[in-house]
């Protein structure tokens, strides 16, 4: 059994048996048709995947990995917000007429400040302090500039990494605010997963733990049945995922050096509606 399977299941069913109803609350999003998409959401969960042992992706069913990779490198490698730069359309809904989502995501990962060694971006200060400070304890990246929210078209979900080097191994805590589990959770996960795999070997570290920690995971009022049936699927062992070992520059890295071997996973579960 995929370790991300079980995390997964086990998530949703502490949800949906022990998770708060927010039907009777006043809700930003809503469904396509206007209606309120009210969700079922469990406060501060904490999920930790050893990156050593496997790659935590969803067999229950195909988590788009490719595409995640791509999300992931237009944020963090291109540090873009222009929806053109992206190979999906997943950022369609949020796209402003200027093309882009605004201040918001790789945007802020390329502003530059000013530190003791230099001028860096968020990104480039982590490289170096891998490569000069490892051992340090302010490893960090954080994009939820409050300067700049009210040119954000989404605030962002996942907002913030902490790195910490122990014996050899990059570890990370990724830090998002919300989560909508169905459609989400996963793909997080395996991003940050690859994220961790590049950052640990142009710094010369193993990969450790991904440490998630969501403060609001929640599953949305539509997205129920799909979980049910989803959870009742049986899990199917973990894949082995390779990286190019040749690519020693992290801006170097595309979608193609990455594999996964021996993927197997469960039937699509169709079009999965979004709110907004």
């Amino acid at each position: 059994m995929s370790r991300a399977d079980e995390i997964f299941i086990n998530n949703c069913k502490d949800i949906l048996e022990n998770g708060f109803s927010t039907e009777k609350e006043k809700v930003r999003p809503v469904w396509e048709d206007g209606t309120p998409a009210y969700t079922i959401k469990k406060f501060g969960v904490v999920n930790r995947y050893d990156l050593s042992k496997e790659f935590p992706i969803l067999t229950l069913r195909y988590t788009n990995w490719k595409a995640a990779i791509d999300e992931i490198l237009w944020i963090w490698q291109k540090k873009s917000n222009k929806v053109s730069e992206l190979n999906s359309h997943i950022w369609d809904s949020w796209m402003g007429e200027d093309g882009t989502i605004g201040k918001a995501y790789g945007y802020q990962l390329g502003v530059k400040h000013q530190y003791k060694e230099g001028m860096f971006d968020q990104v480039d200060r982590v490289l170096f302090d891998l490569k000069n400070n490892p051992y340090s304890r302010r490893i960090m990246t954080n994009i939820y500039n409050f300067q700049d929210l009210h040119e954000m078209n989404l605030y962002p979900c996942a907002y913030s990494m902490t790195f910490n080097v122990v014996d050899g191994k990059l570890n990370a805590i990724l830090n998002q605010r919300s989560q909508d589990t169905l459609t989400a959770n996963n793909w997080n996960v395996v991003q940050y997963a690859v994220l961790m795999h590049m950052f640990a070997q142009v710094s010369g570290f193993e990969v450790g733990e991904l440490v998630h920690v969501i403060s609001d995971m929640h599953i949305y009022d539509r997205h129920i049945p799909i979980v049910e049936e989803l959870i009742k699927r049986e899990p199917l062992p973990a894949p082995k995922f390779e990286i190019n070992k040749e690519i020693k520059n992290f801006y170097d890295f595309t979608v193609d050096d990455f594999k996964l071997t021996g993927y197997e996973h469960g039937p699509s579960v169709g079009k999965i509606p979004v709110a907004v």
